[in-house]
């Protein structure tokens, strides 16, 4: 895809939220819904100018990109490894794969209070729960990336007498590269909606959750809207800034 049809595709992307905040500006001001609870665009400008002025909202928002990126590299790391284990041993695959399957059909969030037994509610806990979402994506996209690897390649390596290594390096991680950068870009989108529940449903601390919890206990909505729009732009960038990336390194792959 070249840049000029990416652009394009972002600005269609972006039609639907914009027709939204549309929506939403035309309601607040109507008096189709309270101000209270939906306030007009302007107010939560004013408060966002507010929290950046004050240096609130920048700590937040690099606290919360700090966990989200050590979580990411924790669990994108653990998956690769995982992923190549699961997808070159028949044994690991027969023994784990099954009960891999079944662990990933449990809800992410039921993780969080084994996960807050066993680390506590701290800075640990958080990045243990952003990292367990990120692995998901990686260990899954990898395994099948592996195991779609041509057997042309195989019997190549074959010729070449590689050693296990060799294959590895070689055949099976080459070949096996477009799934796992497909896995690497839903890690980066789980890590980010992680990284905002472990901020909300743990410990409260730094970080947009956290904004959006003081926003909530003293009901200002100004602070809740501005945390909940920081979180979809910060999670559109990513998304948009991971498939971009994406095409620059398998320029080759169809979209």
């Amino acid at each position: 895809m070249s840049d000029s049809a990416a652009f394009r595709t972002i600005g269609r992307g972006l039609v639907l939220p914009l027709g939204l905040l549309v929506l939403w500006e035309f309601a607040s001001h109507s008096g189709l819904v309270n101000r209270q609870f939906l306030p007009p665009l302007e107010h939560v400008g004013v408060s966002f100018w507010e929290e950046l002025r004050s240096g609130e909202l920048t700590q937040s928002l690099a606290a919360s990109l700090r966990r989200d990126l050590l979580g990411f590299a924790l669990g994108s790391g653990i998956g690769i490894l995982v992923g190549l284990l699961l997808g070159l041993s028949r044994i690991a695959d027969r023994i784990f794969t099954t009960w891999f399957n079944g662990l990933k059909q449990i809800a992410l969030l039921a993780w969080i209070p084994l996960i807050s037994l066993w680390f506590g509610f701290d800075e640990t806990a958080k990045i243990v729960f952003i990292a367990l979402a990120a692995a998901i994506p990686v260990i899954l996209n990898l395994v099948e990336g592996v195991h779609a690897t041509s057997e042309k390649l195989v019997e190549v390596g074959d010729v070449f007498r590689f050693n296990r290594l060799q294959f590895v390096v070689y055949v099976y991680f080459p070949a096996a590269l477009p799934s796992l950068l497909t896995g690497l870009h839903l890690a980066l989108i789980y890590a980010w909606l992680a990284t905002i529940g472990a901020e909300y449903f743990m410990a409260a601390g730094p970080g947009i959750g956290g904004l959006i919890i003081a926003g909530r206990e003293r009901f200002d909505m100004d602070l809740v809207m501005l945390g909940i729009l920081v979180v979809g732009t910060v999670g559109f960038v990513i998304d948009r800034g991971a498939a971009w990336l994406e095409r620059r390194l398998i320029p080759w792959r169809k979209e």
